[in-house]
């Protein structure tokens, strides 16, 4: 992240580029600019840099406040309407404070006070009463994004009602004061924009981002009867598959039959970050999934799919590439392509800032599977990451002992099942101290947050038996049923 904030820096404020100095406060004119950057080509704001790009930074102290303001103010409908979801980023960067901003491009028209605004080189221009420039931005929106098509005959009871019920508790759970709380069915469809009207042409209605979203199964076939994601595991049977999920159905649902095929084939290593441990392989597949549902272009024929091989992991979708080429993680500059799907995948917890599942992919991946993965703009955006998951597949099957190979997994031998130079992992360490008086294999789970006891045996436990470091209290009877663990003097 360091390097781009350098290389902003460095190309100065432009059509997609602006610092504001805020050293007094939130600026009033960054709403201004996050309008002009939404109705334009996106763009990324700096606070705490002045106009020539000297970066003078932020009071600690009031970090906290500003983004407390900035949340309030951006998510305001009197203020930006419709409202804009974004996140505020603080940053040190050579010992000075400073925060960004990311502003995509979005599929509305959007006002700040009542007021349109667009980017033109390095400034905001209010074009509220310029008629043919107004109506020229819509028709642009309209035909931009393919998630805005309007379908006026379709009604409520073409969507699942259930699925607006979930949508509304997911958004509720993350903010309990969130909006959508308090709207019926149809106002909740207006606000996250499933719902629009053609300025040019009147018509009004669901959108296909509505129907993707929430609508039946049968209605979404009828739109689009090509919409599919195909998940395959091939890993024993090379020539056709292990296993196959053929999904045709809406991007909520189809994001759960992803994550749960992965969750059936791939493994979950033992991964600490500092004294947390993180489960890497969700925090990937989240991400993937994400770019598999949220980043397709829908009208390209192309089927998306997920493809689980003995040496590798790819993905394909139909796209509307940007960048034309591999991506470069560091300098990779994030272009929407549903903002509306992407925005209502935010607001339900699915998904974060547009940009971090490239960034979170890259960064767990080599932990996860050895290698990292190459992401492909073009008219098919692909996934292609080379991996060690099954390498010794043959091994542990005629071994009913869970052998381990993969970097992944190397990280709980380290970690938590043999000492190194006399010394234990620091969850490895909290186990021990919390056996000094014995305990059962649940409280040990649940003192170590684990919820699967088959992973928490065979990789934690075992481990640290072998070690001599914890003993059974039963030790010639392993399934004894007053079976408890301490640690071993």
């Amino acid at each position: 992240m360091l390097e781009k904030i350098r290389s902003l820096l460095q190309q100065g404020e432009g059509l997609k580029i602006e610092f504001k100095e805020a050293q007094g406060g939130m600026p009033k004119s960054v709403y201004e600019t996050i309008c002009a950057f939404s109705n334009t080509q996106g763009g990324e704001i700096l606070l705490g840099v002045k106009d020539n790009g000297d970066v003078v930074g932020i009071a600690p102290h009031q970090i906290s406040q500003l983004k407390k303001d900035f949340a309030n103010t951006i998510n305001n409908p009197a203020k930006n309407h419709p409202p804009l979801y974004l996140s505020i980023e603080p940053i040190v960067f050579e010992e000075k404070h400073i925060l960004y901003i990311n502003v995509p491009e979005s599929a509305e028209v959007h006002r700040c006070c009542n007021k349109i605004f667009v980017r033109n080189e390095d400034g905001d221009y209010d074009i509220t009463s310029q008629q043919a420039q107004v109506a020229a931005l819509y028709l642009r929106k309209q035909t931009s994004y393919s998630e805005n098509q309007i379908f006026k005959y379709a009604r409520l009871d073409d969507l699942r009602q259930d699925l607006i019920a979930k949508a509304r508790k997911m958004a509720v759970i993350r903010d309990a004061n969130h909006p959508w709380k308090e709207l019926d069915d149809f106002e909740l469809l207006k606000s996250a924009s499933l719902y629009k009207r053609d300025v040019q042409t009147g018509e009004e209605g669901i959108t296909l981002a509505g129907l993707l979203l929430l609508g039946k199964d049968e209605v979404i076939a009828s739109v689009l009867p090509h919409f599919k994601t195909d998940l395959i595991m091939r890993v024993k049977d090379i020539g056709r598959y292990d296993d196959r999920d053929d999904v045709r159905t809406n991007l909520i649902d189809s994001y759960d039959r992803i994550m749960a095929f992965v969750s059936k084939h791939l493994p979950s290593p033992f991964y600490l970050e500092g004294t947390t441990r993180l489960d890497i392989r969700n925090i990937i597949f989240r991400e993937i999934a994400v770019n598999l549902l949220v980043h397709r272009e829908y009208t390209n024929h192309y089927p998306a799919k997920l493809v689980i091989e003995k040496d590798r992991i790819f993905t394909e979708n139909g796209n509307k590439p940007y960048i034309h080429g591999n991506i470069n993680p560091e300098m990779n500059t994030p272009y929407p392509k549903n903002p509306t799907i992407a925005r209502f995948f935010k607001e339900i917890g699915l998904a974060d800032e547009l940009g971090s599942g490239v960034r979170k992919i890259t960064q767990y991946a080599e932990a996860y599977a050895g290698s990292q993965p190459i992401l492909t703009d073009s008219d098919i955006f692909r996934l292609e990451w080379k991996t060690n998951l099954f390498q010794d597949m043959k091994s542990q099957e005629q071994d009913s002992s869970i052998t381990v190979t993969d970097k992944a997994s190397e990280q709980v031998s380290e970690q938590a099942s043999r000492q190194v130079s006399g010394q234990v992992s620091e969850q490895a360490l909290q186990i021990i101290t919390f056996c000094e008086t014995p305990k059962s294999l649940s409280e040990i789970m649940t003192f170590s947050q684990y919820k699967s006891r088959g992973y928490f045996v065979d990789r934690v436990l075992q481990p640290l038996i072998n070690q001599g470091l914890i003993e059974r209290t039963f030790p010639n009877i392993p399934n004894h049923p007053n079976q408890k663990y301490k640690t071993k003097k």
